[in-house]
């Protein structure tokens, strides 16, 4: 890869103020996010916000300390390490850095497509990855609700994956941004217009969209898959456009896992992968059953008020 004067100044750049960048877009992103959830909600929520915050954001600090104590180097820090060996394909050739920092982007964009597919369809990856499915409500905070065993196997595919493609230090800072940013936008729980959504779905996964994928309906969520681009859930066949029940008719969550004190607690969503069986999921197997939702244990509350 040709990293030129200008590719230089940038990885020099980005190495001195990755951390500085990282945190500056979260907490910009995150309280437009919440702001918008306040002012033109999608959903009733059933749980208040301090309840289920407390834990989501709960499982963030203690994730984060655990990614900084197994990973003592971070993304872009395996980025400048493989540039330096000469690691992965566009270390490997004479790629402009303009384009080798889209397509590393995108590269890894379609990587994390497929890890979340890989962690739906084998069942011990699903126990983990139920912890983030397993949330009564959906808001910006359930797209950083992760137990802390997938983040760090989520961080081993990432290194490696970064390896491979030997991307930029730069590509990776960008990567890293939008997969913040993008996981809290669409698990936002905020209303777009309908035009809007239709023409942002073309290319950019929008809340109205990955909501489907968080339904307790098994076949809705075996679909979008994606966090940021659309391309490979339309590609592979994956995309659904919305929910059977509609977006506010649908339930959010999983079957027989609907007890606050289990999935909007944080000593319940650390001790959650290890219940019930191992083979109790694989992508694909359980098919849209009414009668199984009509015998479905149903999460009873007093719905705050929604905005119309």
């Amino acid at each position: 890869m040709n990293l030129g004067e200008t590719g230089m100044a940038f990885e020099i750049w980005v190495m001195a103020n990755e951390p500085l960048v990282r945190i500056g877009f979260f907490v910009a992103v995150f309280a437009l996010v919440a702001l918008w959830e306040t002012a033109s909600p999608r959903r009733a929520l059933l749980l208040s916000r301090k309840q289920r915050w407390t834990a989501n954001l709960g499982l963030v600090l203690l994730n984060t300390v655990v990614v900084r104590w197994v990973f003592p180097v971070a993304a872009v820090g395996m980025a400048a390490l493989a540039a330096e060996r000469g690691w992965g394909l566009l270390n490997l050739y004479a790629v402009p850095f303009w384009l080798a920092v889209p397509l590393a982007v995108v590269a890894m964009d379609f990587a994390i497509w497929l890890q979340h597919v890989m962690v739906h369809a084998v069942p011990a990856l699903w126990r983990l990855h139920r912890v983030h499915h397993a949330d009564v409500d959906y808001d910006l905070t359930t797209g950083a609700r992760f137990h802390p065993l997938e983040i760090v196997l989520s961080m081993g595919i990432k290194f490696a994956t970064i390896a491979l493609l030997g991307a930029p230090v730069l590509a990776v800072l960008v990567f890293e941004v939008l997969l913040s940013a993008c996981a809290m936008f669409n698990h936002g729980n905020i209303r777009l217009p309908a035009r809007v959504d239709r023409v942002l779905r073309w290319f950019m996964v929008t809340p109205d969209m990955h909501r489907v994928h968080h339904s307790v309906e098994d076949d809705e969520s075996n679909s979008n898959f994606g966090f940021n681009l659309t391309w490979w859930d339309r590609l592979f066949g994956t995309y659904r456009e919305q929910p059977r029940a509609g977006q506010r008719g649908m339930t959010i969550g999983i079957r027989d896992h609907t007890d606050p004190h289990e999935v909007a607690r944080l000593p319940g969503l650390l001790s959650l992968p290890f219940k019930g069986p191992i083979t109790d999921y694989a992508i694909n197997r359980r098919p849209y059953s009414a009668k199984a939702l009509a015998d479905a244990p149903v999460f009873k509350s007093q719905p705050q008020q929604e905005s119309k």
